[in-house]
């Protein structure tokens, strides 16, 4: 029973991985812990190899269709290793009520995030230019390229800093991040959404190891349960894919910042009545 019922919660978390480049991680924690009787740190260790795979099964079906901007990707989340080690170890350190609450917040922050997130075609423009007396045309250069290194500082810090969040995240609490990675990727760099799904299934997947990589040793790792969860979710990737082009976006986004809500209202409930 154990078995078919990790393989259908796989299947459900690779659907939303592989549709909305993130957020399945962040049902996978409660569903091994209160599904299938996982604690909360095994049930964040088991999140991240489950995570992992599916992220790195995602990506390869993105890269193969042009959709990784390998050079963002990279520098994001080899930004967030050391974060992911600092969070790893946290982890070992907090009571299992606190992260569960944790957790429960995170849940809440995310769908908040989703639901009051404009949509890409009302983002907000850049004021226009106003002009400044120059001397000519040299002046003018020397300026503009004051603004393009400022604008270039600004983006890098940017990235940096949610590379660092999302790396500590997902050492801490076994996430991958894609909830912060692709807003991160449309609205600082721009990207296309197809192309911030597949650079972001690329840094979850260097998270993942990375934090699975600090916690290797002293983290028991329930094989039975996880192995079937991940094969499951790496076989539903492709099918989220293929369901996100036929279903809007607006929809889906707010349809699963619902579910979000829901499990976070349970997963207090929970830790509270227990304590």
């Amino acid at each position: 029973m154990t078995l078919f019922a990790a393989a259908g919660l796989g299947l459900v978390i690779g659907v939303i991985l592989g549709g909305l480049g993130g957020g399945g991680a962040i049902l996978t924690v409660p569903a091994l812990v209160y599904l299938l009787g996982q604690s909360p740190q095994n049930a964040t260790t088991s999140s991240l190899i489950i995570v992992g795979a599916t992220a790195i099964a995602g990506a390869a079906g993105h890269a193969r269709a042009g959709n990784v901007r390998w050079r963002t990707g990279l520098t994001f989340g080899v930004t967030g290793i050391a974060a992911a080690v600092a969070g790893s170890f946290a982890n070992r350190h907090v009571p299992p009520r606190i992260l569960l609450l944790g957790f429960a917040g995170l849940m809440v922050v995310t769908a908040a995030g989703m639901l009051v997130q404009p949509r890409r075609g009302e983002r907000a423009q850049p004021p226009p230019a106003t002009t400044r007396p120059v001397t000519g045309r040299s002046a003018g250069t020397v300026e503009q390229t004051h603004d393009a290194e400022g604008t270039r500082t600004r983006t890098t810090v940017k990235i940096v800093a949610a590379g660092l969040v999302v790396g500590f995240l997902t050492g801490f609490l076994g996430v991958g991040g894609g909830f912060v990675i692709v807003p991160a990727l449309v609205l600082v760099l721009d990207l296309p959404m197809p192309a911030a799904v597949g650079t972001s299934l690329v840094i979850i997947a260097i998270n993942s190891l990375a934090s699975l990589a600090a916690r290797s040793g002293y983290e028991h790792v329930d094989w039975a349960t996880t192995v079937p969860f991940a094969l499951a979710a790496m076989a539903a990737g492709s099918a989220g894919k293929k369901a996100a082009a036929h279903v809007p976006e607006k929809i889906a986004t707010r349809a699963f910042a619902v579910l979000i809500l829901l499990v976070a209202a349970y997963t207090i409930v929970r830790t509270v009545s227990v304590s």
